[in-house]
């Protein structure tokens, strides 16, 4: 136990490279081995006389966060070793070590059809007063006999204290499935706003696809409607395949900040990158600035894990002095942070070139700099 709490009090440092708008840290924030003890292993030796782990972690990733009585919050998804993935609350001092997970894992009530596996909650503190908790909500799809045949759909609970946990009725949309919902933080129109990611299946887009915007009278029955396309997929880009948002927007003097992932196929699999974008202060549909490319892309350690070559965010939190906390998971296996400002992500939004669509364009825009560079010469 004791060399336990050592390494959950591990200190952790940044990187010595940056490119100077977003700095990695060395270590993972939360690993599999940061499970508690009691929860994978029986402290009795009467049954457990040989001291053996009974119930194995997999990994731990794709956390939604929020800053909570003083104490940076992430709700993790755990996966077992039997697959099935669970949420539990893991917090810090300070935001970039020491993460210690509560007791016990999140007892989220079932509605009438049992989830079979739920992940990727996003939190959303909402100006309603409620925490609220957006996630997958999966089941077999019973018409498909192919045993990884699956449905998904946005589940929705909330809490006032992050531990008893009220289940409302799942999405109702018009969409064959929904896989990355995430609840907008402020009223529109005296409705809830909802970001998604409308798909025919469970794995391919089809003819959905890019980040929808919807609304909702009440989440007591959340019937979603008016949902359209605010940020498309577009052909040989980082999100041409599907694109998704990450956590909730955050709310700048200048417009709302988002953090989406993109994704790709190529030769080696599904390559999954973070991107930002920026939507107008009173028009959350409008998106005013998008630069080309990824922001954040895995790097070669972070290309290794269960399902490799994968970056994905569903958390971060902007803190009262204007850093940045990106909470991100590499291979869906690990999470990590990342540390920026607003000022820097406002400036790297605004200031970083657009995409032109052709490598003609993506040269001109080199050419430019080196033109500007070379006039101050």
């Amino acid at each position: 136990m004791n060399n336990h709490q050592e390494f959950l009090q591990k200190p952790n440092k940044p990187q010595p490279e940056s490119n100077g708008i977003v700095q990695r840290y060395q270590n993972p924030v939360v690993t599999a081995a940061h499970a508690p003890l009691h929860w994978r292993y029986d402290f009795n030796s009467e049954t457990n006389p040989l001291g053996l782990e009974r119930i194995g972690i997999n990994a731990t990733f794709n956390p939604g966060a929020l800053k909570w009585k003083g104490k940076y919050i992430l709700a993790l998804r755990v996966e077992g070793a039997d697959r099935k993935s669970f949420f539990a609350i893991a917090e810090s001092p300070n935001g970039v070590d020491n993460f210690q997970f509560w007791d016990k894992p999140v007892v989220l009530p079932q509605t009438g059809e049992p989830d079979t596996n739920v992940y990727d909650m996003r939190l959303t503190l909402h100006e309603d007063g409620w925490i609220y908790g957006i996630f997958c909500t999966e089941r077999k799809d019973k018409s498909n006999p192919d045993t990884s045949a699956a449905v998904a759909n946005a589940g929705i609970a909330r809490t006032k204290d992050l531990v008893n946990w009220e289940r409302l009725p799942d999405l109702i949309s018009n969409s064959g499935q929904q896989r990355n919902v995430v609840l907008h933080p402020e009223f529109v129109n005296g409705k809830y706003a909802l970001y998604t990611r409308p798909q025919d299946g469970f794995i391919e887009v089809g003819k959905g696809g890019g980040i929808g915007l919807g609304y909702v009278e009440d989440l007591t029955n959340p019937v979603l409607e008016d949902e359209k396309i605010v940020n498309h997929k577009v052909y040989h880009t980082i999100y041409e395949l599907k694109n998704g948002l990450g956590p909730a927007p955050i709310k700048t003097e200048e417009g709302w900040l988002h953090l989406a992932h993109g994704v790709r196929n190529t030769a080696g699999g599904l390559r999954y990158t973070l991107y930002l974008f920026m939507t107008d202060l009173n028009d959350i549909s409008k998106v005013t600035y998008q630069p080309a490319g990824y922001f954040m892309a895995p790097d070669y350690q972070e290309t290794v894990g269960d399902v490799p070559n994968v970056l994905f965010a569903n958390g971060w939190i902007a803190d009262d002095d204007g850093k940045v906390y990106i909470y991100y998971a590499s291979s869906d296996t690990r999470s990590h942070v990342a540390v920026s400002s607003v000022e820097k992500l406002l400036d790297y939004v605004k200031n970083t070139p657009q995409d032109g669509f052709t490598s003609a364009s993506s040269v001109n825009t080199i050419i430019e700099l080196i033109d500007r560079n070379k006039s101050l010469l």
